[in-house]
């Protein structure tokens, strides 16, 4: 993509980061798995167009896993989410990660095709996981894309080979 820059989250977009986080899933805390992650302390990827920040993609890692803890992009359509997975990607590999994972809620279809079309398998839907992720942030919201209803995490990973 012409002119698209990925680079660290540093402290520079670390408010634009927060703010687009707040906006979009409701604070910067998510959910996955029964574990709170606070974006504000995670390390992350932004795509800047023109000096302007235009996605931003948060994850973390534990032992040989990293998982995409947010994706989000201001221009959908255009390659900014997948510019930032394939960086992901190469950050993950660098750092000896064998695995790159995420959870999406069973509304989000577009998110399981985006991620598939990227080579992500499914590998788990967690069946009412959503009940005790409110218990841990209260704001998420009965009710997702479309009014259905926000139940289960589904879980995509790609296996990652070094080199």
């Amino acid at each position: 993509m012409p002119d698209l820059m990925i680079t660290e989250l540093t402290d520079r977009h670390r408010a634009w980061a927060l703010e687009l986080i707040a906006d979009r899933w409701g604070s910067p805390l998510i959910v996955t798995r029964g574990r709170v992650h606070d974006t504000s302390s995670l390390p992350g990827l932004v795509a800047v167009r023109g000096g302007e920040p235009i996605g931003l993609l948060t994850y973390h890692i534990e032992g040989e896993a990293c998982e995409i803890t947010s994706l989000d992009s201001l221009r959908e359509g255009a390659g900014v989410g997948s510019v930032l997975v394939e960086a992901v990607k190469e950050q993950a590999r660098r750092v000896g990660c064998k695995r790159l994972w995420l959870i999406t809620t069973n509304d989000n279809l577009k998110a399981v095709r985006f991620y598939q079309k990227r080579g992500f398998g499914l590998v788990a839907v967690h069946r009412n996981a959503l009940e005790h992720s409110r218990r841990l942030k209260p704001s998420i919201p009965l009710e997702g894309i479309d009014g259905i209803p926000l139940r289960d995490e589904i879980e995509l990973e790609l296996e990652l080979t070094q080199g």
